[in-house]
């Protein structure tokens, strides 16, 4: 679980500073979002039960260990939605780096938390904006923001609106697709659907057409998922991806399109839990950042998990931007592999796996 930030960092440290005097009486009211373990591992016991949800498995996976390790009662919930977040009096939460994702968060916690909630919301001060500021204002009376610390503060809401209503998923209709997309705040690129995996898309024509267990690798809103489902008819569709924002907005995505009955939608790293050997086709447009960090870890760890997962002579097609040294860890990890399209921004490439590729 590389990458993920160390327990208590500069981000806790300011969120839990300045949510201290309300702990205590927010006991059994409180509502921990995005922490990857650092704040719940830093609450005493006895302001617990505390409810948790985090966007990304690897994050929920890091608080459920740090909070076996202390006395706290945690509830893990991997659905941002009203459970986690009803009549909570305090609401601590690292900034997500979306406005999408944040507004879907205040609408939330202006909709179902206590009146008298407050929301105490962290981040490195080069990653904050004041659209965060305006996106917070829409749902709530109050916002201001603390003074600075190790480059990092926080934002405070409060006094919520409270009619107010989610307006997630979003849904947008593409023309040229005959698609709906379905999109949550978090999810990348929203109901857009972004250059990588349009130009991807162009070459649909030349993908194992014979496949009958394909995966979307890192699906996001489902757009290679159901377009896959919808193009090879006899063929069952994995969806996978870290995040529980993608993982709704694919099943949104398909079932908007009458296609929810052949895609599958799991969320997990890379491909852990997945059988091996199981798939004929794997699509991948892999991210290059993790949060605001880029790091390319996680594609690396998509292309090793796409080994294990292909039949021999299965198909990997994945689309990154020209700039990224994929090619060599792709033709080391999975199998020969051909560079297929190429523009100015954007690599395609097909991959077939070996019977036995390096790890």
């Amino acid at each position: 679980m590389g990458g993920m930030p160390d327990a208590q960092d500069a981000i806790d440290r300011i969120i839990l500073q300045q949510a201290a005097d309300r702990l205590t009486g927010a006991a059994g009211r409180i509502t921990v979002l995005e922490d990857a373990g650092g704040i719940v591992s830093a609450l005493p016991p006895g302001v617990g039960p505390v409810r948790v949800h985090s966007d990304s498995w690897m994050s929920e996976q890091r608080v459920a260990a740090r909070a076996s390790r202390t006395e706290l009662e945690v509830s893990l919930d991997p659905t941002l939605g009203p459970a986690v977040l009803a009549g909570a009096q305090l609401v601590l939460l690292r900034l997500p780096k979306s406005l999408a994702a944040l507004e879907e968060i205040a609408e939330l916690v202006a909709a179902v938390a206590a009146p008298d909630v407050l929301l105490v919301g962290g981040g490195r001060d080069k990653h904050m904006t004041r659209g965060m500021n305006a996106v917070l204002s829409r749902h709530f009376a109050d916002v201001s923001a603390s003074l600075g610390q190790q480059k990092c503060r926080v934002l405070f809401a409060a006094r919520p609106d409270r009619t107010a209503t989610s307006s997630y998923p979003r849904r947008e209709w593409h023309d040229d697709l005959q698609l709906t997309v379905c999109a949550h705040g978090a999810a990348f690129a929203g109901t857009s659907i972004d250059l990588g995996t349009r130009y991807l898309l162009g070459f649909l024509d030349r993908m194992a057409p014979a496949a009958r267990s394909v995966v979307d690798l890192g699906c996001g809103t489902g757009v290679l998922a159901t377009v896959l489902a919808r193009r090879l008819s006899e063929a069952q569709v994995l969806a996978v991806d870290d995040s529980a924002a993608a993982c709704r907005s694919t099943a949104a995505t398909a079932e908007a399109n009458d296609l929810a009955d052949r895609v599958t939608v799991r969320r997990a790293d890379a491909l852990h839990g997945t059988s091996d050997h199981l798939a004929d086709l794997i699509v991948c447009n892999p991210p290059f950042h993790r949060g605001t960090t880029r790091d390319s870890s996680s594609a690396f760890d998509m292309f090793a998990g796409a080994a294990r997962v292909l039949r021999p002579g299965g198909e990997l097609w994945t689309v990154f931007n020209s700039h990224l040294p994929y090619l060599p860890a792709l033709r080391r990890r999975v199998g020969p592999t051909q560079v297929i399209g190429q523009n100015r921004a954007y690599v395609v490439t097909r991959s077939v796996a070996a019977a036995d590729v390096q790890e």
